[in-house]
């Protein structure tokens, strides 16, 4: 698997299946539209490095990556939202 920047107008989700947050957040997503590509961190070690890389170690979902190559940890859907307008 290989970690690349998504698309224009899409994201990249970092979660498990266990995950609150990110089922609650993947509804939202939904509702609004938003296309969104899942990684399970548990089912690929790279990712799952890659979430602890940019989460000061810590193995955080969701980690959301957009398409200008940043990332953030639990977003808001507004804050999603707002990221991928500008």
């Amino acid at each position: 698997m290989s970690l690349t920047t998504p698309a224009a107008g899409t994201i990249t989700m970092y979660s498990t299946t266990w995950c609150g947050y990110c089922r609650r957040l993947k509804t939202q997503l939904g509702s609004a539209g938003i296309e969104y590509t899942e990684v399970n961190i548990e089912e690929h070690p790279d990712a799952a490095a890659f979430v602890e890389q940019v989460n000061g170690g810590n193995q955080t979902v969701p980690t959301i990556v957009f398409p200008d190559g940043s990332a953030a940890t639990n977003p808001s859907l507004a804050e999603v939202t707002a990221r991928l307008a500008s």
